[in-house]
């Protein structure tokens, strides 16, 4: 049988796979907490599978390959940073948003200031989900259109729709198990099969040694600020991404909050080495990949059809969609809680009115109204993949915004008991407005298209104006109610029932 039809195959077998998780998901999905946060019931082997699977996307597998194809073993930078950030968050702050009981980043910001001005924060935070679920999509309707020949709306339709059922049916509970599905593929694709192929085909790290210039065995190759820059981005910004806060609510208990997730972090931190390894022996033995005209991206599609036994590569193909996909619904549903839970409720009160976004008398009207909201944010998502040619531009916008205008108010809200809520809403305006402006300005003057959105300046000009604006206010500013700090410290220490949390989010 010809090997195409063979990795047809595998593939479509994995995506009615992840439809059947989602009808499972739907038979323990009963109440608002099961579609949103899986019942706060994960244990650790569920929680470090999702948590790694969500992390892991696209750029972490297909890019992170490529890396390697370009730069070599300094490649796995970019998937070490985020390894790095699932570490930081886990052993440092985990633990205290777990006891939280709460569904988003703003309602942390609210429990934590007492003030109605950080709820602005979920605008900026569903744009960045949103964009991050359209720019997945886009990503995995790359390998349908090279797989079966479609045309590009048509492979990112299908695609979509997909990822779009299975999470629309079963909310946290489907994602959380079609995540483990993927977190097993990408496992195997990964270490058990590209990289013995590949290495073994390029003739060993001896054999890659002696073909390649030295440069590529330099853990700086890849340039010192790029990697710091890494670091900037995908670090801080794990640290404050709602589809990463909302793996967290999913935890048991704080420990497996805790642990589970810095064993996500470390096994995120071999991926990016096996992924740069693999790029590194691909350069060796497929040398013809024209990475300049083609594109890094290529070198993933091309281990799987050149260098792997038939069959194999379909399952190496699945694990490159099971990458892709996990992210867009981790976005997908994290986009959809901002938007019920944070932005309806900031919305409607410009109007004088009040949203009710928890109907706690009635759990199936809740469970459908989230559904409702997924559905509708899942079409947007595939919508804006379709349409928009560079949805990576407006991620990194985005992305930019969300770590220079809020990872400040944020972090301080949890380590600084100084901080208060004026100085945090004025830090996060600082910040976007310094972030965007920066922005602007490098474009307007930049020789080529985007030069001043992919830049490095803007998100360090807006943290920094940030911080000082935080720090300055805190400090010029009284400090926060004192029964707001009570009600905050009590929280933190876990003393509120998860019925006792939910009415309090609502009474804010």
């Amino acid at each position: 049988m010809d090997a195409s039809v063979i990795n047809i195959a595998i593939v479509v077998v994995y995506l009615l796979a992840m439809l059947a998780f989602g009808w499972w998901g739907k038979s323990r999905t009963r109440n608002n907490s099961d579609f949103l946060v899986a019942g706060r019931r994960l244990g650790p082997f569920l929680y470090t599978g999702t948590m790694a699977a969500v992390v892991l996307g696209g750029a972490s597998t297909v890019g992170g390959v490529g890396l390697g194809y370009k730069f070599g073993i300094s490649g796995m930078w970019l998937v070490v940073a985020i390894g790095a950030g699932v570490l930081l968050l886990s052993l440092a702050f985990a633990g205290t948003i777990q006891k939280l009981k709460i569904y988003t980043v703003s309602q942390m910001l609210s429990l934590r200031y007492g003030s109605q001005a950080t709820r602005t924060s979920g605008i900026i935070m569903l744009a960045y989900t949103l964009m991050l679920c359209a720019t997945s999509t886009g990503a995995y309707a790359t390998i349908f259109v090279v797989l079966f020949g479609w045309d590009r709306a048509l492979a990112i339709a299908v695609g979509g729709a997909i990822v779009l059922v299975y999470s629309t049916i079963g909310g946290m509970w489907s994602i959380t198990l079609a995540d483990q599905v993927q977190f097993v593929i990408k496992t195997v694709g990964i270490f058990f099969l590209m990289l013995p192929f590949t290495l073994n085909a390029a003739g060993g790290l001896d054999g890659i040694r002696s073909r390649v210039e030295a440069s590529f065995f330099q853990i700086d190759g890849i340039g010192v600020e790029t990697i710091i820059t890494y670091f900037v981005v995908y670090t801080l910004g794990l640290l404050i991404g709602q589809d990463i806060w909302q793996r967290v609510f999913t935890a048991k208990t704080p420990k497996v909050a805790r642990w589970g997730g810095a064993t996500a972090g470390i096994y995120c931190i071999l991926y990016g080495a096996a992924g740069a390894l693999i790029g590194l022996g691909a350069r060796v033995a497929l040398p013809s990949i024209d990475v300049a005209t083609e594109g890094k991206d290529v070198v993933y599609a091309e281990v799987a059809q050149n260098l792997l036994p038939i069959g194999i590569g379909g399952l190496v193909l699945a694990a490159a969609v099971a990458a892709m996909m996990s992210t867009a619904s981790g976005a997908l549903i994290a986009a959809a809680t901002v938007a019920r839970a944070d932005v309806l409720p900031f919305v409607a009160g410009w109007f004088g009115k009040t949203v009710n976004t928890e109907d706690s008398d009635n759990p199936e009207h809740d469970v459908k109204a989230n559904r409702l909201w997924v559905l509708g944010l899942g079409i947007v998502a595939i919508l804006i993949a379709i349409v928009t040619k560079d949805v990576v531009a407006a991620l990194t916008i985005a992305y930019d915004i969300l770590v220079g205008g809020l990872l400040v108010a944020i972090l301080g809200g949890l380590v600084w008991k100084r901080g208060t809520g004026i100085a945090a809403a004025a830090s996060m305006a600082v910040g976007s407005v310094v972030t965007l402006g920066t922005m602007i300005i490098l474009e307007v003057n930049a020789d080529e298209p985007l030069a001043g959105v992919f830049a490095n300046e803007p998100i360090y000009y807006g943290l920094i104006s940030s911080a000082v604006v935080y720090i300055a206010a805190s400090l010029l500013t009284r400090p926060t109610e004192p029964h707001v700090m009570r009600n905050w410290q009590r929280r933190v220490a876990g003393q509120d029932s998860q019925e006792e949390s939910a009415e309090r989010i609502a009474a804010n």
